[in-house]
């Protein structure tokens, strides 16, 4: 399935974490929002992850499951940006 997650987060070591999580399942499309291909499994053990790290009382994540990717086109005014690009 594909899935967009999106996340506000209020600790910047809160925020470092779960953005090192969510690089290892998904790509960084913007600051805030990750976004990919991922089966049900890794997508549960993504969130159990990211589950153990933030503060419910406080932070956000909200994950948006599109089981049928084709029925998604996606519009980009501006630039867009590719946080991929910056890696060697």
């Amino acid at each position: 399935m594909f899935v967009i997650i999106t996340y506000d987060i209020t600790d910047d070591k809160r925020l470092n974490k779960v953005r090192k999580i969510l690089k290892k399942y998904l790509y960084w499309s913007q600051l805030s929002t990750f976004e990919g291909e991922i089966s049900e499994g890794k997508l549960a053990q993504c969130m159990a992850e990211i589950n153990g790290i933030i503060d419910t009382n406080e932070d956000s994540i909200y994950v948006y499951e599109v089981k049928n990717p084709k029925n998604i086109k996606k519009k980009i005014l501006g630039i867009e940006k590719s946080y991929m690009d910056n890696f060697l």
